[in-house]
Order: structure tokens, then sequence, then C-alpha cells
């Protein structure tokens, strides 16, 4: 008797019956060099990342606003054609220049203003800090200058059409179906974003060019390590409350759509995408009580991103913390791991 098929057994089969064509199993340095040359190219064509053809950063400062122990700076740069990229700069008071630098990279919410203690329309946040927990003030403070971009589709950067609504309300919808019929993701559109910030911090005469690191929350998570995959330049990375498996989060409940590029699991899974970090630093955080990117599925990428650091003799390279907390950021550990990995 013919099997009869339902629409469940047949996602299940288009997802599942196939082994990732790069699923990593090197046993050699030797073999993961060639693994990694080959998986990156997959990625860069997976993103579709846009070609920004020479277009010059043309920065402007915004503002300047003196903070007590940090200068916040909102500077203007262009990224592509038609698009300008606004983000805050959070530069230490203490310590000597150049600093090492961190890319703050937000998740969903109302942008970056969220990020830097900042309402909605600007004005100081006087209560509790919330999910990102003022990260980028909290790495100022410890002597890193922070730039802390807005996302494309989010806060000031959302289609015009969106407004008027809610300021957690996001464009990314619209965004990423639009920009896939076109050839491109929204996830590749703010990886190369992501580029033109280390772009940028290498202009900058208070930052070291040589000591630049990451940390992403949540979907900037997702952006900041697909980032560091592709750009070298990215010396150290901090995946906050993301780092998982496909099957048991992406794809176990439903999430933004920029999370979801054509191709991306026949590929590899994420642990794979993520271990294109290695040798580079690497810290994990991910917390016991997060719904979206579950504790169980964290370790098992965990796990198989190890392995990829131990073929490389690379082990103490990557670390990680499993806090008590939800979805949402914990720098019981991370800051300290930053400061010793880009400040030594």
């Amino acid at each position: 008797m013919a099997t009869m098929w339902n629409p469940d057994a047949f996602l299940e089969h288009m997802l599942w019956s196939k082994r990732p064509a790069y699923s990593f199993e090197a046993k050699t340095p030797e073999q993961w060099s060639e693994w990694r040359a080959a998986l990156k190219e997959v990625l860069l064509q997976k993103l579709a990342v846009p070609d920004g053809m020479g277009q010059a950063l043309a920065p402007v400062v915004l503002e300047r606003i003196d903070c007590g122990d940090y200068i916040r700076e909102r500077v203007q740069l262009t990224t592509l054609p038609h698009l300008t990229m606004p983000a805050y700069v959070l530069k230490p008071k203490q310590g000597e220049a150049p600093y090492p630098a961190v890319i703050a990279c937000p998740g969903h919410g109302y942008g970056s203003k969220e990020l830097v203690g900042l309402l909605p329309d600007g004005s100081p946040r006087l209560g509790e800090p919330g999910i990102y927990q003022d990260y980028p003030a909290a790495l100022a403070r410890r002597g890193f200058i922070v730039i802390v971009p807005e996302m494309l589709g989010l806060g000031d950067r959302r289609l015009q059409a969106d407004r008027d609504k809610e300021p957690k309300d996001t464009s990314c919808f619209r965004l990423a179906s639009h920009l896939l019929m076109a050839g491109y993701t929204l996830a590749g559109c703010r990886v190369y974003e992501m580029m033109r910030c280390v772009d940028y911090l290498h202009t900058r005469p208070d930052a070291d060019s040589v000591r630049v690191g990451c940390m992403g929350f949540s979907g900037g998570g997702l952006i900041m390590a697909l980032t560091a995959a592709v750009d070298e330049r990215i010396r150290a990375a901090v995946i906050s409350g993301y780092t998982n498996t496909y099957r048991d989060s992406i794809l176990a409940k439903s999430h933004c759509a920029d999370n979801y590029i054509p191709g991306l699991l026949s590929a590899a899974e994420m642990p794979d995408w993520f271990g294109l970090i290695a040798p580079r630093p690497l810290f994990i955080e991910s917390g016991l009580e997060d719904g979206g990117f579950p504790v169980a599925g964290a370790l098992k990428a965990i796990e198989r991103i190890r392995a990829v650091y131990d073929v490389l003799g690379s082990g103490e390279r990557m670390d990680q913390h499993i806090h008590p907390g939800k979805h949402e950021v914990s720098g019981a550990k991370s800051y300290d791991w930053l400061q010793r990995h880009l400040q030594a």
C-alpha cells in the first residue's frame, strides 16, 4: 500500500532526510582548511552579500553627549547607494587611545536606542535595562570603544509604512521577502553593514584596528556570528542568546523572517556555520530558561562547534556560559572574556 503523505511528514522529509553537504567531519587541520574554504564560499553565496561598489562611508557626526564615564556619539555612515545607517559610538574616558573596539549588534526590539539606555524617542530610560542589560555601556566602562549600529528594518530604519506602528514592530518581514524576490537576503545586507562598521572603525584613530571584536544578542547574534565567519578582521566574538541547532530553535517555532536564508540547511547546520569562526576566540552565552533558543539545543551546538576547535588544537579559545536567566544578555562572564582576548 502506498504511503499516505501529510504536510508534517512531507516537511520532515524535505528538511531532514539528507545530511547537510558540509557537515563538519575533518580530522586534521588540513582537512579543516579545505572544509572552511569551501563552506565560507557557500555562505557568501547563500547570503547574497551585496556589492558596495566602493561606496564611500562619508561619516557624519550627528550628536555628541557626555554620559559621565564615556562619550556617546551618533554618527551616520553611507553603506550602499541610496542607503545610510546611523550608529551610536560609545567612547571610554578611561585609558588611552587607541581603544580595543567592539561592534554591539541589536536583536529585535526598538533598535540601537534600546541598547544605549534610551527610549524610542531618544530620551533617557530611567527604569530597568531590559534584556540587553545596556551591555554597550558596560563594555565602554571597561575600556572598549563600542559601535552600536541601527539594523536595517529596526528603529529609525524601518520602512515608511511601519513608522507609525509600535516602536518594537519591525520591517523585517517585508524587507526579507522583497529582497528575496530581487535575489538578496536581509541577513546578507545586515552582514554587509556590519563589515562596513569594521571599515569605519579602521578610519578612527581612537580605535585599534587590530583589536576588533563583536557581541551580538538574539537576532544580532545571528548577524555577528555570520559576519565573524566571513570577516577575519573580527578577532573575537561573543554570541548571546542565539547559538543552537536549526531543528531545536529556528525550525521548532516561528521566528523572524530574517532567520530564514534559502539553502542554508542543505549545506550545513547552525553549529557548522558558527564553526567557521575557529580558531579565533569564541564565547557562547545562553540562558537556562530561554524558550526561543532552548538550552538543550545550545549544548548540542556547543559540542559540535568545540569539535572544530579541538581539531585545530584551539580548545582554550572557545568558552561558554549557561546562565540562569531567560532570553537575555548576562555578561557575567562574557565581559571579562572580551577583556582577556582584546585588551591583553
